[in-house]
């Protein structure tokens, strides 16, 4: 019963390293801007580069939100960029997506 209980205890212990590499998280973005959002960058924040747009050929629209899937990453903390129609950014920085959420109004503009 012993040897059961340790083999167990190293099973578990070997297995830790692994479930803490890589995670998925999300995060809701809402546009309060009053533009429609054309563009979603996210990346983590040791990245010193945008990933590719999130929304692809979508937008959000004003007074709407969007959740956007975060998978396999090390971290729960983004850079995360919105480009309105206009072209003009609102970038968030160091956000940490387990514990908030994204409401992007005209004080965020760059």
């Amino acid at each position: 019963m012993a040897k059961s209980i340790k083999l167990a205890f190293f099973l578990i212990l070997t297995m830790l390293p692994f479930s803490a590499i890589a995670a998925d998280y999300y995060v809701d973005i809402t546009n309060k801007t009053g533009y429609i959002i054309h563009y979603i960058y996210v990346s983590p924040d040791s990245s010193d580069d945008w990933e590719e747009d999130v929304l692809g050929t979508e937008v959000l629209m004003n007074d709407t939100t969007r959740r956007i899937t975060l998978k396999g990453y090390n971290s729960p903390i983004f850079d995360i960029k919105l480009v309105d129609e206009d072209g003009d950014s609102y970038t968030f920085w160091d956000i940490d997506v387990s514990k908030r959420d994204i409401t992007a109004t005209l004080a965020d503009l760059d």
